[in-house]
């Protein structure tokens, strides 16, 4: 049944304001979406047959309008807003938008039907994780619509160790040894099972070598514990609803050295008041550890689920502090911009495992065993565990042999 433009517009009104949009960014969405629904019925289009070409005929149309009212192009960044109004307009009219490319060509749908076979291996033969799959499969996408580009469909049953270097230098420019290790990684899993289902004739995963990598030759990023206490104590003085997520948030990870995932999903029904105790679901072995819920986390806990958490019927604890209020799905940005604003700026990376490391350098200066820390940190074997022992650089100094004519560096 076809919906008119006033009951779209309605609807689209409705579905941000229960979504909890500032009532100026709703009133925004409904004039890009009316302007938008205004071309369409000029040029005789139905909104429930409109394209992605269309769209962007609108915008291009949008644009020259714009400079013909103010004189000048509008920036950038200004097509994000109607686009955006657009998007949602579109899934209310048509139900899924934007729609799954349309497979025209033979080497599309046969690119395509491999992936979607890969995926389907990773997942029910070798039992990856999610994280672990969309990474091969991001691969195994490029390199075929590489190879495509180059050769056809054809070319793979001539695939060669020169073509498979050629993309290795083609991925190179740019990345770390450590990534592009991966990516050698990555492009020896999807080989394998293209030779696997007899779509190259040989096997060529011996050939396709990265750089050489020694086990612990790099040390961890990591804070200390003055560091950790001067952004807990820059957090606590903001008291805005976000201030306060972030604060539990980085509670979590200052107390219990969590993962990046295993916050996200944390759920409501995680929290034991009563018995005092956390259950978090380790993202990596899907298992699960229950932790005692100490004081401090659990005071920021029940003061961001008082204060500042939005009323949304999602049961993640942790939300976005913008509309739309959905579960948050990453912290790199928020710990990035709480470390700055405390003035820590730690070498190498900032994400949520600066936290984990100093956790677990914590947990080896007070002797704690080294198969309970990896418990704690959701470690599959005591080998994952190993990493950290260099962190305690202190400690290793104070066990290092005296060598003649030599001396520990401070």
């Amino acid at each position: 049944m076809l919906k008119l433009h006033d009951e779209l517009i309605a609807e689209l009104s409705n579905l941000l304001t229960t979504q909890n949009y500032n009532p100026v960014v709703v009133a925004n969405h409904r004039l890009y979406a009316r302007a938008f629904l205004d071309y369409l019925a000029e040029c005789g289009v139905q909104v429930e047959t409109v394209t992605l070409a269309q769209v962007d005929q609108y915008l291009a149309y949008a644009v020259q309008d714009f400079e013909a009212q103010y004189g000048r192009p509008p920036c950038a960044r200004w097509q994000m807003l109607p686009r955006t109004s657009i998007n949602k307009l579109l899934r209310l009219a048509q139900g899924k938008w934007p729609p799954e490319p349309e497979m025209t060509e033979p080497e599309t749908a046969y690119r395509q039907a491999i992936c979607c076979e890969y995926e389907a291996w990773l997942r029910d033969e070798r039992g990856l994780a999610s994280a672990s799959i969309s990474a091969l499969l991001w691969e195994a996408r490029n390199f075929l619509r590489w190879q495509f580009e180059r050769g056809g469909a054809a070319s793979l049953d001539t695939l060669s160790i020169g073509e498979v270097d050629l993309y290795m230098d083609m991925r190179a420019p740019g990345l770390r040894r450590k990534s592009l290790a991966d990516v050698a990684e990555r492009l020896r899993s999807v080989v394998r099972y293209l030779h696997r289902t007899r779509r190259i004739p040989m096997d060529l995963t011996p050939h396709i070598i990265g750089p050489m990598l020694y086990a612990y030759e790099d040390v961890p990023s990591t804070l200390d514990r003055r560091q950790i206490a001067a952004v807990l104590a820059a957090t606590k003085k903001d008291g805005s609803p976000r201030g306060l997520r972030d604060f539990a948030v980085l509670q979590l990870l200052a107390t219990y050295g969590l993962r990046e995932g295993e916050i996200c999903r944390l759920r409501l029904e995680d929290v034991n008041w009563r018995g005092e105790a956390l259950r978090i679901r380790h993202t990596k072995t899907n298992a699960y550890s229950y932790l005692p819920l100490l004081a401090p986390v659990g005071e920021a806990l029940l003061d961001y689920l008082r204060n500042g958490r939005p009323q949304v019927e999602g049961r993640e604890i942790f939300i976005r502090s913008c509309a739309p209020y959905i579960a948050m799905t990453n912290l790199y940005g928020m710990i990035r911009g709480r470390l700055s604003a405390a003035g820590v700026e730690p070498p190498g990376k900032r994400g949520a495992h600066v936290f984990r490391h100093a956790r677990a350098v914590e947990m080896l200066r007070a002797s704690v065993p080294q198969k309970i820390i990896g418990d704690v940190l959701g470690h599959r074997s005591t080998e994952s565990t190993n990493a950290y022992l260099k962190l305690a650089t202190d400690d290793l100094r104070a066990v290092a042999l005296d060598v003649p004519g030599s001396e520990v560096l401070p």
